[in-house]
């Protein structure tokens, strides 16, 4: 069993409640507009961390890390982009991908509006964690916990970093 944290939409600032937040996963995952190396390098040192670049982030980010993160873990396929769209209006970018090959677990980023749907037609969680940032029109910071195994995805948690903080 793995025990996953995921968040997007850092924007470059990263909330120090996340840490506690995540302090009992095992991986961390950011689905793109991450804004900084540093911020990466923060959830690097305290978790393994897996990350995909996104619109706003740089090439040194962009360097660093792939669009789009695809792999298999605890026997469940995970694919891990920024923009991707949802359920019923999935982004050009990756539409005829995920028809062909449809994972188990989709996660992106980029709305900054949590999302959370299960795709009848494909078989598939959807996950939008929503922004964990503070910049953007979202009114609370929100982050997502899973635990994934043996093929099945348990125990989502939605975690709302309410109010927005400015002591980030």
């Amino acid at each position: 069993m793995k025990r996953i944290g995921i968040l997007s939409d850092t924007h470059g600032l990263l909330d120090k409640r996340i840490f506690e937040h995540f302090s009992n996963c095992d991986e961390i995952w950011h689905a793109g507009d991450i804004g900084s190396p540093a911020v990466l390098e923060q959830l690097m040192a305290f978790k393994p961390t897996r990350a995909v670049w996104g619109n706003i982030d740089g090439y040194d980010l962009r360097a660093m890390l792939p669009r789009d993160n695809r792999f298999e873990l605890e026997g469940v396929s995970v694919w891990i982009t920024h923009i991707g769209g949802y359920p019923g209006k999935y982004d050009a970018a990756v539409k005829p991908e995920i028809f062909l090959h449809p994972p188990k677990l989709f996660i992106c980023g980029h709305s900054h509006i949590l999302k959370i749907r299960y795709d009848k037609q494909l078989g598939l969680l959807h996950i939008n964690p929503g922004a964990a940032g503070k910049y953007g029109f979202h009114l609370v910071q929100t982050i997502v916990r899973l635990e994934l195994d043996k093929g099945s995805i348990d125990n989502l948690e939605v975690i709302e970093l309410n109010p927005k903080s400015d002591k980030l």
